[in-house]
């Protein structure tokens, strides 16, 4: 194996994989911060010419974490197919790349193959792609799944209905969830993010949720976002709710930090299954967000690509209904302005298309990041032609709970005008019951909840 270049008269030696990979990244504020990123552009294109030439096997041998050290690293090698692993062990990641982004090769070829590919793999192509090339590959992948509604298939675009409130008062969130409905949104997932983490609380907003969901029969999932403990407490104390929620990360000692673990999550997935109110199979709701694992100082010296696709490999085996990258929501630190998020949304919903699992993102910003409305909505443009799964839906854009910024419920709309898709079928038959849509389109009763009040 190879970890060494020169390039116009200058030498390149590299420590190891984890060294290629990490200076092989696009530039990232977070990588920055943890002393792993490349120190000149010539040195980050050394270390792509490098990653170019090493074999999958090189990757399956050398991941960021070592496997006796880690569950997420185990989770990841323990679940590649060999088979398919052991016909593909010889590429280079150039010749994945260009496998991928071959235009006679299908989506469903490009699926079977990644059965046998480790995180490392899978952050390694993102890293020689451009975003035209990020956007191309990803738009030939289809990841579906189902829960109460069918995500994932071809021409329909999902929205998760955020109707945040900053003391969890119910009104004040089946207000904007009515806006919500009328315009569409919801049909990934109706989710309120609580104010207060307990079993009691989270079981009062499932509920209201719930029984507003059953009275207008309306075909959406259901989740309250408290920490994965305080769900299960308060669904074994009969509480109603369609997903179960918990964020990830990409190595044991983050999720750690987290307060999960495989089993836990495993344990979850098995609650929901038994009584959970859809019928599944998928019932796991996870958010991501490049740089989670260096906040938790639990990074392990692996750059923050790798790290999210690792999260995404770790999320795999729970068979999840979706998957969020919040991609702009952790701050500046991490993604300093407009070119990284951007630039990380897309390797974002690429490496979880290419893991296989069905991939969202939160495009957001918070106020302190060099970045505005214009660029968020750029992303979100952009990531609605690579086919994206999902994306948020928050009353003006502007979330009052956890003050950041996002996209609105005029903006998801308008982005399934402007590329002719359309919400999730058994979402879709129930907006055209009430009158908000009809042959795919909002008609003018768009905006006017009296309906369902």
């Amino acid at each position: 194996m190879q970890l060494s270049t020169k390039l116009f008269g200058t030498s390149y030696q590299f420590r190891d994989v984890k060294d290629v990979l990490a200076k092989a990244n696009e530039e990232k504020s977070g990588d920055t911060l943890a002393g792993v990123g490349a120190q000149s552009i010539a040195e980050r294109v050394a270390a792509k010419a490098v990653l170019s030439q090493m074999t999958l096997e090189d990757l399956y041998q050398n991941p960021v974490i070592p496997y006796e050290q880690d569950e997420v690293t185990r989770i990841i090698i323990d679940d590649v197919n060999v088979t398919i692993f052991v016909e593909i062990k010889n590429w280079t990641v150039e010749h994945l790349r260009e496998y991928i982004l071959d235009l006679e090769v299908t989506g469903a070829e490009i699926r079977r193959i990644s059965r046998g590919l480790t995180s490392e793999m899978v952050a390694a192509v993102a890293k020689l792609m451009s975003n035209l090339d990020l956007i191309q590959a990803a738009q030939k992948l289809r990841v579906t799944a189902h829960c109460r509604t069918t995500i994932g298939e071809e021409g329909r675009l999902a929205t998760r209905l955020q109707p945040n409130h900053p003391t969890d008062d119910v009104n004040g969130m089946l207000a904007s969830l009515r806006e919500g409905l009328s315009y569409g949104i919801g049909d990934a997932v109706i989710g309120i993010n609580p104010v207060e983490d307990n079993p009691v609380g989270t079981k009062r907003l499932l509920d209201a949720l719930e029984d507003y969901v059953q009275k207008y029969e309306i075909p959406a999932q259901t989740c309250v976002l408290s920490h994965v403990t305080t769900q299960m407490k308060a669904i074994e104390n009969g509480a109603h709710t369609g997903l179960i929620f918990q964020s990830i990360a990409g190595t044991e000692a983050a999720n750690t930090s987290f307060g999960i673990d495989g089993k836990m999550i495993q344990e979850a997935r098995d609650l929901m299954l038994k009584k959970g109110m859809n019928e599944g199979p998928n019932v796991n709701y996870f958010e991501t967000g490049q740089g989670s694992e260096l906040s938790s100082e639990a990074h392990g010296g692996a750059d923050q690509v790798t790290l999210e696709a690792r999260c995404y490999g770790f999320a795999k085996r729970y068979q999840p209904y979706i998957v969020n990258t919040v991609v702009g929501f952790i701050g500046p630190e991490y993604l300093y302005d407009s070119k990284q998020v951007i630039r990380a949304g897309l390797e974002d919903h690429f490496m979880g298309k290419l893991t296989g699992i069905p991939m969202g993102c939160d495009v957001c910003y918070t106020n302190h990041m060099k970045a505005d409305q214009n660029d968020i909505e750029n992303l979100g443009v952009l990531l609605t032609m690579a086919g994206c799964n999902y994306f948020m839906g928050v009353p003006m854009g502007d979330d009052i709970m956890l003050n950041y910024q996002c996209s609105s419920y005029h903006d998801d709309a308008s982005l399934r005008e402007i590329t002719h898709t359309r919400p999730l079928a058994e979402f879709e038959a129930w907006l055209e019951k009430q009158g908000f849509m009809e042959n795919g389109r909002l008609t003018k009763k768009a905006g006017d909840a009296s309906a369902i009040m």
